[in-house]
């Protein structure tokens, strides 16, 4: 048999995946911490000078002395008259004091020219210098002003020596310790500094990290998108973290899966930067080079290789002359995570900042989560507040989702020794914000893009409205659990043909929502659905054995359209169940599948063929206990606004009547 000249390189590619390179050794986060730091220094950088305007958020390194006086001098705290305190003995508004005034008014930064003499007074602002000879300030709303030859004034009221009066020093002694070596200088620290007449100040340097992403498939933000290619979030993300953890990030961009191209820019960051974060090429497959790489590039070279944590296994540490190179996963929540863990502590030691504290609450987890035993367990939470207090969601979007951290509020914790958490468990949440808001508006249910009219619209009015795609049955669970205001759904009867109506039982009212038209989506180009009606479409890829479907999850409305069309066919692919109408028509448009079911809005999106199959009522099941609340009475009425509907109907739904709710 002859073999084709290309086979080898195939062969090959082949034996390397089956050949994958283990993880050096899988151990726990806390031997992972203790290895890293033993290799490396912790202690902040060194000192360098710059300007006052610069140091917000920067760290002292070293002591502040005060050089003057604050304030400088004997300053005035009200508006009135500089007068000798003995001279106001007996005043009242019976008996009032007259005193002569001097020739004088002390502004904000005049001298006096005159002393103060016994029987006179002289005029003088909040912050002017009180003149020699005087010991008190009267207020001026204790005086009258007689205008006479000699102008005087009249005091209806006895002061003690030193009243307003703020005296040289009394904030800020020359010599005193201003702020103290370690502060980090927020509005009020650059307040004293100025104050003490401080114009260069020496902070502790920010620790410059050197961030790279790597892997062909990554592509820059703004270029192009080809197929099987992703956009490189992870270096935006970890850049941005750098900074938040006190760090100067150094952009080194992306690396494609070249050994020695890897090579040369790893050295230059080395060089140049006092640690190295990149992402990728950190897992056991073929194509993961990163590590390899870190491990030819200096003593004591990878340290670590493996971390008993979920997400974040593929973790690998590398020190290369003390030198800290972090080679984070790819998927952007187990690069943030890991991150976090082992990076942003460094970062902030060697800046200069103390330990990051975290707030941490209580929340019941609606659902049981499972877990591999043998891996620490971090969980994204989204929390919600209800009648018997916070509800912990768990996010089920993976590792690989970019949007994972930014819906969440916290995460869970689950012990390496357990294989679950049980539903209606408490558990301890660690907030990612400690100044998160419970939302004021749980929405949990079927996710659509015209709901985002709706969430937008209560955000201009103040409203956090969280939405939580759990899909329609998922929804109508949550909110017979009380754990949500709103479950939008799209569900139709298989008995009646009705949808949502069914589902509506006491404490419950269906809100009308929109409608969606739902049709059998196709490739344009594809002759074997073109000009066909849905059942026609659904016919002819039923008799086309090379035709391939892409199905939707259990428990959608659209997957009880889609076997009610099937009439109990099960053709290719009805096993692929992705969980959103984007999934089904991306699934068409890159050819992985022929045909499936999705709304017509997202048709478009994707430049889909489009065979209208039925109108989907997407409705809302409201809590009737929660009725009264300010941010549903809010949502109600956004349903009825002209804008929104209009808004709602520029998404490609169809508002046939608008809602009337009281």
């Amino acid at each position: 048999m002859k073999v084709a000249p290309s086979q080898p390189t195939l062969l090959d590619e082949v034996r390397a995946a089956a050949r994958q390179e283990q993880f050096l050794e899988v151990i726990s986060a806390e031997s992972a911490r203790q290895r890293l730091a033993a290799h490396i220094d912790t202690t902040p950088m060194s000192a360098e000078r710059v300007a006052l305007a610069s140091t917000l958020g920067r760290v002292l390194a070293v002591d502040i002395l005060a050089t003057v006086d604050a304030p400088p001098f004997d300053r005035s705290g009200v508006d009135g008259f500089a007068i000798r305190a003995a001279d106001s003995l007996g005043a009242s508004d019976q008996k009032p004091v007259r005193l002569k005034l001097n020739n004088e008014v002390l502004r904000c930064g005049v001298a006096p020219r005159e002393d103060v003499a016994p029987g006179t007074a002289t005029a003088i602002a909040t912050g002017g210098v009180v003149p020699r000879g005087a010991d008190a300030v009267v207020m001026i709303e204790w005086t009258e002003l007689i205008e006479s030859d000699d102008l005087a004034i009249d005091l209806s009221r006895a002061v003690n020596p030193g009243q307003f009066i703020s005296y040289a020093g009394s904030d800020i002694a020359r010599g005193e310790t201003a702020l103290r070596k370690g502060a980090k200088i927020g509005s009020r620290e650059l307040g004293i500094l100025a104050a003490s007449g401080t114009a260069v100040v020496d902070v502790v340097r920010r620790p410059r990290v050197a961030v790279l992403s790597t892997g062909d498939e990554l592509v820059a933000p703004g270029a192009p998108l080809r197929q099987g290619a992703v956009y490189d979030s992870n270096g935006a993300i970890v850049a941005a973290a750098v900074s938040e953890a006190g760090g100067d990030p150094q952009a080194f961009g992306i690396v494609g899966d070249d050994e020695n191209a890897l090579r040369d820019v790893l050295t230059t960051a080395l060089s140049t930067c006092d640690m190295v974060v990149l992402s990728g090429g950190t897992s056991k497959g073929a194509g993961d080079l990163s590590y390899r790489v870190a491990s030819t590039l200096g003593q004591p070279g990878v340290i670590v290789h493996g971390v008993a944590l979920k997400p974040g296994k593929p973790l690998c540490i590398a020190v290369v002359d003390k030198k800290p190179l972090i080679i984070l996963p790819g998927f952007p929540t187990s690069a943030i995570f890991t991150f976090h863990t082992f990076v942003a502590p460094i970062i902030r030691a060697r800046a200069g900042l103390p330990p990051e504290t975290a707030r941490e609450v209580e929340a019941t987890i609606p659902v049981r989560i499972a877990s591999e035993m043998g891996r620490e367990e971090f969980v994204m939470v989204a929390l919600t507040e209800g009648e018997s207090g916070l509800t912990a969601f768990p996010s089920n979007k993976g590792s690989g989702s970019v949007t994972t951290f930014s819906q969440s509020d916290g995460f869970l914790t689950i012990d390496a020794l357990s294989t679950s958490l049980d539903a209606g468990a408490r558990a301890r949440v660690r907030l990612i914000d400690p100044d998160v808001r419970v939302p004021d508006l749980v929405i949990a249910g079927s996710h659509c893009v015209a709901l985002d009219v709706l969430i937008s619209a209560l955000s201009q009015q103040g409203i956090v409205a969280r939405s939580m795609a759990v899909g329609s049955q998922g929804g109508v669970t949550a909110a017979r659990r009380g754990e949500c205001d709103l479950a939008p759904i799209h569900l139709i009867d298989p008995q009646s043909g009705i949808y949502n109506q069914h589902l509506v039982t006491p404490g419950f009212t269906l809100v009308p929502g929109w409608r969606r038209m739902q049709g059998v989506v196709f490739r344009k180009d594809d002759p074997r659905f073109a000009g066909l009606s849905a059942s026609e479409a659904v016919a002819a890829a039923l008799a086309d054995s090379s035709s391939v479907m892409v199905n939707r999850n259990a428990g959608a409305g659209t997957r009880i359209l889609i076997d009610q069309a099937l009439n109990g066919a099960r053709p290719r692919g009805y096993g692929n169940q992705p969980k959103s109408h984007n999934a089904v028509a991306a699934a068409v448009a890159q050819r992985r599948a022929d045909w499936g079911v999705a709304i017509e809005p997202v048709a478009q999106l994707y430049d889909l063929g489009f065979a209208p199959l039925a109108p989907e009522h997407y409705d809302f099941l409201l809590l009737d206990a929660r009725r009264d609340r300010f941010a549903v009475r809010a949502f109600l009425k956004a349903l009825r606004d002209p804008d929104v509907i209009a808004g709602i109907r520029a998404r490609g739904m169809q508002v046939a009547n608008d809602p009337v709710v009281g």
